[in-house]
């Protein structure tokens, strides 16, 4: 129903509800008149513009929602290249996470098996997907990056699941430009360092439990779903693979792997910065000298198998080695190229 009474009310006369308004004995002028409707007016818009209650939380919920959506999804960070915070990972199941921000993506460190849980593009996209749900297998429990000890005096580094063995972790480096973390394994044997950096994330294996072996596997999900859109290239060639196609033997040095998705602007790439030929090799003769150490890539039906120093279910690293794995914001092999030649003159 509208309101028509002030409709009726001849123009030019003092309507009825505004002699009301002045208190008694206020001699209601034009001038008064003028004050008593612009304060009318005021209360009339302020009831307008408040919302109730609920309205209130409902908007301050979804804004909450946005923002904290806006910082997983970009990593916008005005005062800090490298930012770290704790929390958790809720992708994974709940566990605690490092999180740590660079220019082009975030990383879910999980704070007791001491591997990567989620890679997070600008766009939000997942290029792990983890989750510890038992049973799970390629689904989610078996993802991770580097997933690196395996039966070998313990299980160590790699995202917490029911197979994973826990860790000690500490901060040691924490600035602008670089923060470190060092994981060291429950029984002490085994060390290694996490350094993230504006650009990248470098994981190295400082200390390896004598007479054992590792290795240093991607597992995961490229673009955020493995299906017949995704791609590999890797430094045996200058060609684009896809996704089912596998590679069984020793990569070439710098050795490095690199996957894609047809429908994302980017690739991510895992580089390997130490040669697998074992120093004083090349004077061996050449029966002599196939200590190489493999690098194979299988597909499964839900993520990707790259093992640096793998065959089948071999290991075969026992040294300390450095791997960086990054995000190349390009889906050409030259873009891949020119990262990896910067990363290993530095």
């Amino acid at each position: 129903m509208i309101d028509t009474r002030c409709g009726n009310e001849r123009k030019g006369s003092i309507a009825p509800w505004v002699t009301k308004l002045a208190p008694r004995g206020f001699p209601v002028s034009r001038v008064n008149q003028v004050f008593i409707l612009l304060i009318a007016a005021m209360l009339n818009l302020g009831c307008h513009a408040v919302p109730e209650n609920g309205a209130v939380s409902q908007k301050a919920e979804q804004n909450a929602e946005k923002n904290a959506s806006d910082i997983k999804a970009t990593g916008n960070d005005e005062t800090r290249a490298v930012h770290l915070r704790h929390g958790v990972d809720q992708s994974a199941g709940g566990l605690s996470a490092y999180i740590v921000t660079i220019s082009n993506a975030i990383f879910y460190l999980e704070k007791e098996g001491g591997g990567l849980s989620s890679m997070l593009d600008t766009d939000g996209v997942d290029w792990i997907g983890f989750h510890n749900v038992a049973g799970s297998g390629w689904k989610g429990e078996y993802r991770g990056f580097p997933n690196a000890i395996h039966k070998q005096d313990g299980s160590y580094f790699h995202a917490m699941n029911a197979g994973t063995e826990p860790s000690t972790s500490r901060v040691t480096i924490e600035t602008p430009e670089h923060v470190q973390i060092v994981f060291t394994s429950g029984n002490g044997k085994w060390q290694a360092n996490w350094d993230f950096y504006p650009d990248r994330c470098d994981f190295t294996m400082t200390k390896v439990s004598p007479g054992y072996h590792y290795w240093v596997q991607y597992e995961g999900v490229p673009g955020g779903l493995m299906d017949e859109s995704d791609f590999w290239y890797n430094s045996a060639d200058n060609q684009r693979h896809p996704i089912n196609e596998s590679f069984i033997g020793d990569l070439p040095s710098p050795e490095w792997f690199a996957f894609g998705d047809a429908k994302s602007p980017r690739m991510l790439y895992l580089l390997h910065h130490e040669d697998d030929l074992q120093r004083g090799a090349e004077q061996l003769a050449p029966e002599q000298s196939e200590d190489k150490h493999p690098d194979n890539y299988v597909s499964r039906p839900y993520m990707t198998v790259l093992g640096f120093g793998r065959s089948n279910k071999d290991k075969f690293l026992n040294t300390p080695r450095r791997f960086s794995l990054g995000f190349v914001e390009s889906t050409g092999y030259e873009s891949l190229e020119e990262t990896v030649s910067h990363l290993i003159a530095q």
